[in-house]
């Protein structure tokens, strides 16, 4: 548990002035929430507001930020805040997909029974 709390304490994820405007360092994001039944959208969208996600105007939880720490961490900050927002709320089935700098990385389902996102599994 302390490892898991010094891991949070590192992470540090930003919004940009201008959204994205100039040449900055580090990990541009944005998030895509597919979540069905919210039952209380602004204080879901308060709490990944004050961890540093900014909605898109006219986009439905569409987020940005920025982020000055490692791929790895990114993802992981980023599971784990919309994973608490959700679990602050009643909802009925959510799906998340995320792009680091312009790259899509996998579709990630949140899973009732473990109450976390797991990694959707691509049938071959």
């Amino acid at each position: 548990i302390f490892y898991l709390k010094s891991i949070t304490k590192l992470l540090y994820v930003r919004i940009p002035q201008k959204s994205f405007e100039g040449k900055m360092e580090g990990i541009e994001v944005v998030v895509l929430l597919d979540v069905g039944g919210l039952e209380d959208k602004e204080k879901f969208e308060k709490h990944v507001k004050k961890e540093g996600f900014k909605a898109i105007e006219g986009e439905d939880f569409v987020y940005t930020a920025h982020s000055t720490t490692t791929t790895f961490s990114t993802k992981a900050y980023i599971l784990e805040v919309f994973r608490k927002g959700l679990q602050k709320n009643s909802f009925n089935d959510a799906n998340l997909i995320f792009l680091l700098n312009e790259t899509p990385y996998p579709t990630y389902y949140y899973d009732k029974n473990t109450n976390d996102f797991e990694l959707v599994q691509v049938e071959k």
